[in-house]
């Protein structure tokens, strides 16, 4: 189903959870397994792709610029034949990349050094998500970029410019900017290092690794890091294993503590350290989760996490938690309004500005379910109540999609959620996979 189509969801008060789940491929890392698989002198095989539309999307912008790919298969399988750094060909048209700020963000750096010039595009939803904080240092590194004039995609890139090395301080803790100055800087003359100042997922530098590029990863303390690379290196090809995504995970680690009587099985899920503040949050809360099985594949850890019925109580999440969990607190703030007490979040001001708003999104969706609730610039405070129905608007944003889903295990009536198409770009099969757990939702 194309996530242009306009579709609805109507989820069912009440269910229970039970049983052993598989999530689909952890999509940060389907993204750089594409891109830098592509880069590399051989061929790459990866197993587990995730095949949302917004992974798919940078794969078929490779493909446009002449990689040869194969895949994916039903089984995520993808083999990619390597063009090396500097083998990547002029596309026919401008590079479309649908919903995806990832992908957008992340090939602003990577692309920014090649010969030809190139349009990267997106829907009306990415079109009007803020740029200028990937194109502000890949122009101090001297490459030649322009947007629409408020930020915004389209993004035009001049080719055939050197770029150099640049230290660079984030503003704010963003693995999107990080990244993208990374990328740009194995095209640059010398050094490239980014300063963060608090951790953020680490994919791509694990990744460059796994590699063979040589990356140096500095702790400065007090949650500050310093990442550096030389330009001018190769990428060798590898196998890759993509774990299950705990982003995913997250709206099921949710639902089974909310749920009455539930017992759910994770299985192989990513729990890499920069990613884990779903799972510390909701242990703050009184969440009953434990890890098992746990190991590293492909220097990714996994591991199996089991979930049971909570009983969770309202807390002030810790501010060094906000970057480990960014992209969760949607469906955080599902547990939150479920939890006995006030829940408050402080320092997320980026969700104001993902694939919506999505503070004022949440706030607006708990308020017609008759949750009591605020936001502040930076956050917002939820106390915990009893959820009704209601009709909810996701405004095209997957994660707000799913997460007023999973409010339904926890209302009084039906909850009907507008245009959830999107829901395809992250997590395809959402809606079976919740049916098959023991959640009432379905397609209106």
């Amino acid at each position: 189903m194309s996530s242009q189509e306009k579709i609805n969801y109507i989820a069912k008060p009440g269910g229970q959870l039970k049983g052993e789940v598989h999530i689909p491929g952890d999509k940060s890392i389907s993204h750089r397994s594409i891109m830098l698989g592509s880069l590399a002198k051989g061929t790459t095989h990866i197993s587990g792709f995730l095949q949302g539309e917004d992974a798919l999307a940078t794969l078929n912008a490779f493909r446009a610029m002449g990689v040869p790919i194969e895949g994916p298969d039903p089984q995520g399988n993808v083999v990619i034949e390597g063009v090396g750094m500097h083998g990547l060909k002029a596309p026919a048209h401008a590079l479309d990349l649908g919903n995806s700020g990832t992908s957008m963000r992340l090939l602003t750096g990577l692309l920014a050094a090649q010969k030809f010039d190139l349009q990267l595009e997106g829907d009306e939803s990415l079109s009007s998500r803020p740029m200028k904080r990937v194109t502000l240092p890949i122009k101090e590194m001297g490459a030649k970029i322009d947007t629409a004039e408020n930020n915004t995609a389209p993004i035009k890139i001049s080719g055939g410019n050197q770029l150099k090395g640049i230290a660079y301080s984030l503003p704010m803790a963003s693995a999107q900017v990080k990244s993208c100055v990374l990328l740009a800087g194995m095209y640059a003359k010398g050094k490239t290092c980014v300063t963060e100042p608090a951790p953020t997922r680490d994919h791509t530098e694990r990744m460059l690794q796994g590699f063979g590029y040589d990356v140096e990863v500095n702790n400065l303390g007090d949650g500050k890091s310093q990442i550096c690379l030389d330009g001018g290196g190769e990428l060798k090809a590898c196998d890759l294993h993509v774990p299950a995504d705990i982003s995913s995970a997250a709206f099921f680690m949710v639902a089974a503590c909310i749920a009455e009587k539930s017992e759910l099985l994770l299985k192989h899920i990513g729990v890499n350290p920069t990613r884990i503040g779903i799972i510390n949050i909701l242990r703050l809360m009184g969440a009953d989760i434990s890890l098992q099985n746990e190991k590293v594949v492909g220097g990714e850890p996994v591991a199996d996490i089991l979930v049971r019925s909570s009983q969770l109580k309202g807390i002030e999440i810790p501010e060094k938690q906000v970057p480990l969990a960014i992209d969760e607190f949607p469906v955080i703030s599902i547990a939150a309004a479920c939890a006995e007490g006030k829940t408050i979040l402080t320092g997320a001001e980026e969700l104001r500005v993902k694939e919506s708003d999505r503070i004022q999104a949440m706030i607006d969706g708990l308020t017609i379910l008759g949750i009591r609730c605020e936001g502040t610039d930076d956050g917002m405070i939820i106390w915990g109540g009893e959820m009704a129905g209601g009709v909810v608007d996701s405004l095209g944003d997957h994660r707000i999609a799913m997460s007023f889903a999973v409010a339904a295990l926890q209302s009084t009536e039906n909850i009907e959620i507008k245009d959830c198409a999107n829901v395809n770009t992250s997590f395809p099969g959402f809606v079976d996979l919740a049916t098959q757990c023991g959640m009432q939702v379905e397609i209106a």
